[in-house]
């Protein structure tokens, strides 16, 4: 009865999280912007979808396909430091490129980014001191992609990484590839940002981006 009762509460977690309003980059960004600055679990959902990934069985609301969700903030530390102040509001505005919101310290623009780079025209490129990596002049080009064909909802919740393995359990997302094995483009998508590292490691360092 007790395992039953958990599956349920799962697969109704599971449902409010697909039932959630989404927003493109110009609601997010607007002022005030709709994300609250609170814990909470987030899914990207895409138009057109990038480098031609096999998307059947991914869920599809209105013409847009769920590929990725992240939570906010993470688990907590195993040595019981105190992590980084984080929330939606914080973590959705940095995936789309406000601030300084780049591939450096976003695992879903560097996907969309290496899947990307070749028909956009730009590349993985050491920055700066030469230890950060991001798309240098190729990060406005992929925020002007994300305006036309991404879009953002959430779900609030208090400790989302315990809702994050149920979600990825639950959901075919091709762009999710840590903890992941299930989806078959898991390894794909590990082996082109590797790819990509590697070959922004033989280039020549560019100066920041701003």
């Amino acid at each position: 009865m007790a395992e039953s009762m958990s599956a349920k509460r799962a697969a109704d977690a599971v449902a409010n999280f697909l039932d959630a309003q989404r927003y493109t980059r110009d609601e997010v960004l607007g002022d005030p912007g709709p994300v609250p600055a609170v814990p909470g679990a987030y899914g990207w959902w895409f138009k057109e979808i990038p480098g031609g990934i096999d998307v059947e069985g991914c869920e599809v609301h209105d013409g847009w396909t769920l590929l990725y969700v992240g939570v906010c903030p993470g688990p907590p530390r195993a040595d019981g430091k105190p992590r980084a102040p984080q929330d939606l509001r914080k973590r959705i505005r940095y995936h789309y490129g406000a601030g300084n919101g780049s591939a450096d310290g976003s695992t879903l623009r560097k996907s969309l980014g290496v899947l990307l780079g070749e028909e956009l025209g730009f590349a993985l490129r050491r920055v700066g001191s030469g230890k950060r990596q991001t798309f240098a002049g190729g990060e406005a080009v992929l925020n002007r992609w994300m305006a036309e064909n991404a879009a953002v909802s959430w779900v609030q919740h208090p400790e989302p990484w315990y809702l994050e393995p149920k979600l990825v359990k639950a959901l075919l997302l091709p762009l999710n590839f840590q903890d992941n094995e299930r989806n078959p483009f898991a390894a794909e998508l590990k082996r082109r940002r590797r790819d990509a590292a590697v070959k922004a490691g033989k280039l020549r360092v560019l100066a920041e981006w701003s």
